[in-house]
Parts: structure tokens; sequence; C-alpha cells
């Protein structure tokens, strides 16, 4: 039995981000992966569709995945080689509150045995199967199934018009394929304002993309399409963990309850897709220096509820903070010089605003949208005021200009 300051079980961006943090803090750290180093973004979900998006092609999207991915893996192996942490490759669960049994992998000994005062869970989060007939059709992929295609669909129907949908709906229609997306609810991206959501669809769909629009799925077999693309959105990955040994009970979700610390029990945390509060990398990452710094007893200033996100369809989206601000200022790319220029003059922002003035939140879609959105985000961290953005200096000409515009 070995022991450490910490154990992390799951190597994706929150645990390999906890690891570093916490290793860079003087810390000693037991890192378990059945897998690849890097977790589901970096080897089969954003790091690899984002490669897809700046393809030209899809044998090109494939030639530079293999290569994006090889190069980011090797990256984080290295950041994992600290002498500090300890990288055990197998499989992790919890036997006691302070004690994390690894079966290994390709080791010679079976299991592994591990102790520590601290624990962070970071498994992230698997797909989330529709229960409808004809899931087992061998046509029917997940986010990752599509990316191990070996051919590109000459017919490709989406399920689900969420984030994962809408991005490889883009993607695939500019490769060629004849691309159509079925969704229950009556509007894409519900995340985003409902006016940039509908927008961005129909400039979609004015390109060619079919959209079918408050429909239910109930038989795939039914469905005339080369791939089926199951993109229902993902829930928390737990099982197997053994969080009934650590006194830990799933919420309804089935995601691991956590407090603002990330807590979910006695010197245990939760961070990433598993606790179900953000399923995004960048959240994932945020929540591990949270966790690391409350072991640490250190104090920070992450304000967890400024948290940007962006699709990355063609163009783009972006959304943070609320859309139900009491006053909205609104710009267009169409009336931007350096959009013009670029040939992008699609697009539209709207920026919110409470009685006070203060900025609440910021949802658009165009070119270098998250770019924009994020400049926002980092307003919201401050309480920037729509009085205050408007005294600001922004380069001229730039894409930033268009949420200058907003409040000009």
């Amino acid at each position: 039995m070995s022991h450490a300051d910490l154990i992390i079980i799951g190597a994706g961006p929150g645990g390999y981000r906890a690891a570093e943090y916490a290793a860079r803090h003087g810390l000693t750290v037991v890192v378990c992966e059945r897998g690849h180093v890097g977790g589901t973004c970096l080897n089969v979900g954003c790091i690899p569709t984002k490669t897809y998006v700046h393809a030209a092609s899809f044998a090109e999207a494939r030639e530079r995945m293999a290569q994006v991915v090889s190069q980011l893996r090797a990256g984080v192996e290295t950041i994992l080689s600290h002498p500090n942490i300890t990288l055990v490759r197998g499989t992790a669960q919890l036997v006691a509150a302070d004690t994390v049994m690894v079966q290994h992998s390709s080791f010679n000994v079976q299991c592994s045995t591990f102790t520590a005062p601290n624990i962070i869970i970071a498994t992230g989060s698997e797909t989330k199967w529709l229960p409808v007939k004809g899931i087992d059709d061998p046509r029917v992929v997940d986010s990752t199934g599509v990316l191990n295609l070996e051919q590109q669909p000459r017919r490709l129907v989406i399920i689900g018009a969420g984030v994962i949908g809408m991005e490889f709906a883009s993607v695939f229609h500019r490769f060629g394929s004849e691309v159509t997306v079925i969704e229950y609810l009556k509007e894409c991206l519900p995340a985003l304002d409902g006016d940039i959501a509908k927008r961005l669809r129909k400039l979609m769909e004015k390109r060619g993309i079919t959209f079918r629009m408050k429909t239910a799925v109930e038989d795939l077999t039914d469905i005339d399409a080369d791939v089926i693309l199951m993109a229902t959105g993902r829930k928390p990955h737990t099982d197997g963990l053994g969080l009934e040994a650590a006194g830990i009970t799933l919420a309804a979700n089935g995601a691991i309850p956590v407090d603002d610390n990330f807590l979910c029990g006695s010197h245990i945390y939760a961070i990433g897709d598993c606790n179900g509060r953000q399923m995004l990398a960048h959240a994932a990452e945020m929540q591990a220096v949270r966790a690391v710094n409350h072991i640490l007893g250190r104090a920070d200033g992450i304000r967890f509820d400024v948290m940007p996100a962006a699709i990355f369809t063609d163009p783009e989206a972006a959304c943070v903070g609320s859309a139900d601000g009491q006053c909205c200022h609104k710009a267009f790319w169409r009336a931007n010089g350096k959009a013009l220029a670029m040939g992008e003059p699609e697009g539209m922002l709207k920026l919110f605003s409470d009685a006070d003035g203060r900025i609440t939140g910021c949802h658009a879609f165009g070119a270098h949208a998250a770019d924009i959105v994020q400049e926002v985000s980092v307003l919201m961290c401050r309480d920037t005021t729509v009085d205050q953005l408007r005294d600001m200096v922004h380069i001229h000409p730039t894409l930033s200009e268009i949420l200058k515009a907003a409040v000009d």
C-alpha cells in the first residue's frame, strides 16, 4: 500500500490540471487513469472536433486529428511526469473514504492500493443514448464513432440539435455530406438566446442543412441514412467507482452532488462532468483549481457564475451569463468593417444588463464570436457596467468593435 497527499481518479482536463497545480504547490499526487491521458476533450471530444472544423476535407480532418491528438497527449504526459506526480494506469475504485484500489491494465501486479487524506474524482462523462427502437443498428454512432469513421457518409442524420449535433452538422455539410438534424425541442441550442439560435439555424438551413424541429424519434431503423449520429447529450460517468464505500449517494440525474468547493464527502471532491454542474473542459480545469485551493487552505476569486461557452459551427456561436437582462443592446456583423473585409457579414450580438447598467450576459453568433464573448466574460468578472464599457477604447478595425457598437 502506497501513500500520497492526494489521489486523483481521471486524467482529463480537470484531473491533470488538479495534479499539476497540486504538485506545483508541494503535494505528492497519484493520478489513476484507465485510458489515454487527456480525457474525452483531448481524445474524442473538443480537440478532435475542432480539427474537423478547421479542415478542408474529411480526409484531411482524419489525418490532422491523429497528429494533433498525439501531440497534445504527449504534452499531458509531460505534465504528469512531474517528480511529485505518479501516474498509475488502470481502473480505480474507492474502497474507503481515504483508499483507492487500482486494477492495472498492463502490470504484472494485478492490483495496487493507495491511500491519501484527500481524493479528487474527475471521471468525466459518457454518451447519453436515447432508449429507442433500433439503437443497436450498426449505422448508429455517437460522437466518438463519428470521429472513427473511415469513410465520409453520403447521408448523415443527426439526432439532437445541441452543441455536438450542430457542430457535426456544420462540419459534414461543409465536407459535402447531405445532413439532416432531428430535434425534439422547438429550437436548437437551448442554452443560447432564442433569437440568436433561430438566426443561426436559419442560416444553416439556407446553406443546405435540413432541420426537422419538434420531432420525436421512435424508431431509428426507419431513418434513411448511411450514418445516424446520436447527439442527445452526455451524462456523468460514475459506474464502478465504489462511491457507496465512501458514503456518497448520487443525485437524481446521476451526478455526484458537491458543494461550492466541490466537496462530495469528507475530504473527497468531484470536479468536471461527473458532478454535472458545468460540462465544459474549462469549467473542469477551474473546478480543479478551486478543489486544490480548498485542500491547501488558499482563497481564490474564481467566478463560477461567469462561465462562457462556445459552439464551433460555421459561423460560430458563444454565450456567457443570462439572456434575461432588463436591457438588451444589439449589434450586427454586417455593420463592422473587419467582418466585411473578411467576407463574414453574417452575425448578431446581444449584450444584456441589469437595472443598474451592470453587464449580465452576452449571446452572439458570427465569425470569432467566442473571442468577443470571452471579452464580455472578463468584464462580467469585474462587474463592469455598460457605461464603463462605452468608455473603453477598442482597436480599429477589429471584430471587437461589434461589442463597442452594441453600447454606442
